[in-house]
């Protein structure tokens, strides 16, 4: 139960950030002026906002403006006044203020971005909790969340101390989790998609293969198996290495090909340097591969190169 003098900085928070949040950029004159509270109080409120992230403060003139860093949907004015009221551990905090606690009351869909970060850190630090941490996460990669999946544990570091060696593992085993729960929803609708032209093929290979073009290192060749109607039934892998001839094997290609009761495949590899055009040693594996087919009688719809610059077509390159 907060004492009265606790109830009292609450409400002087409460009347600072009122017109802070009605604002996209602002002075600490502005503020005061239509707050009606002291400079110094001000003054206090805004560093600390600017210590925790959320502003920004440009020296322009003879006095500092502030702006947002932090998006009004990220910021939380009541749980900002929690934390500065009854201190910085999540467990000092209401129970309905805990992340937590908040996604079994309202689902996941509602918790902010720190929230789902200090969820998945779960333990703080002395001085800064898991709810702090994950207010400087998302802070830093406001606007490019997507670039927290090849972050390093040092540099996580670098922004809370808070990120333990288990929180790193913990962060990362959930935007995994995230991506392959994504790509199999992506299947669900591809699988569903018939390839019965180019743009069809380059399209499914795009979104299908995406970490293929993005992500690996070495050359890997895949087949996508295709039905009477060319829907798919399924994709393997044959080779992991550099592509030629002699690493493609037709039988190893057909092999499976035929086990799916293939009526048609669809051919694939990546180019890990990033740049999708056609070597020669493609067009020579394509060339073999297709007079196997005329004889094995399954049709090769395309062969597709994905790559993180694009993919290509070698029907179109021929």
């Amino acid at each position: 139960m907060p004492t009265p003098n606790l109830e009292k900085r609450k409400v002087r928070l409460q009347k600072v950030l009122e017109p802070i949040c009605q604002r996209s950029e602002f002075t600490s004159t502005e503020i005061r002026e239509v707050c009606e509270e002291t400079s110094a109080f001000v003054s206090q409120v805004l560093r600390q906002l600017t210590e925790d992230g959320h502003l920004v403060c440009d020296d322009h003139g003879r006095e500092q403006r502030f702006r947002w860093h932090t998006s009004h949907q990220e910021f939380s004015p009541h749980l900002w006044i929690s934390k500065q009221v009854i201190g910085k551990q999540i467990l000092a905090s209401p129970e309905e203020d805990r992340p937590r606690e908040r996604l079994l009351r309202v689902g996941v869909a509602d918790l902010r971005t720190a929230e789902l970060l200090a969820i998945l850190i779960r333990v703080g630090r002395k001085g800064e909790s898991a709810l702090d941490a994950g207010e400087k996460i998302a802070n830093q990669f406001k606007d490019k969340i997507h670039q927290l999946r090849g972050t390093s544990l040092e540099d996580l570091k670098a922004i809370s101390s808070a990120v333990s060696s288990a929180a790193f593992c913990q962060i990362q085993a959930g935007i995994e989790l995230g991506r392959r729960i994504s790509e199999a929803m992506l299947i669900d609708t591809d699988d569903a998609t018939k390839i019965d032209s180019t743009s069809a093929a380059i399209e499914y290979c795009r979104k299908k293969f995406n970490r293929l073009a993005h992500d690996r290192h070495q050359e890997e060749f895949h087949i996508v198996t295709l039905d009477t109607k060319l829907f798919p039934i399924g994709h393997h892998q044959i080779t992991v290495g550099t592509l030629d001839a002699s690493l493609v094997h037709p039988r190893e290609v057909f092999r499976a090909a035929i086990r799916d009761a293939a009526s048609a495949i669809l051919l694939l590899h990546n180019h890990p340097s990033g740049d999708p055009t056609p070597s020669r040693e493609d067009h020579q594996v394509t060339e073999r591969l297709k007079k196997c087919a005329e004889i094995v009688g399954i049709r090769i719809l395309d062969h597709i190169i994905v790559a993180s610059k694009g993919c290509v077509s070698l029907a179109e390159n021929a």
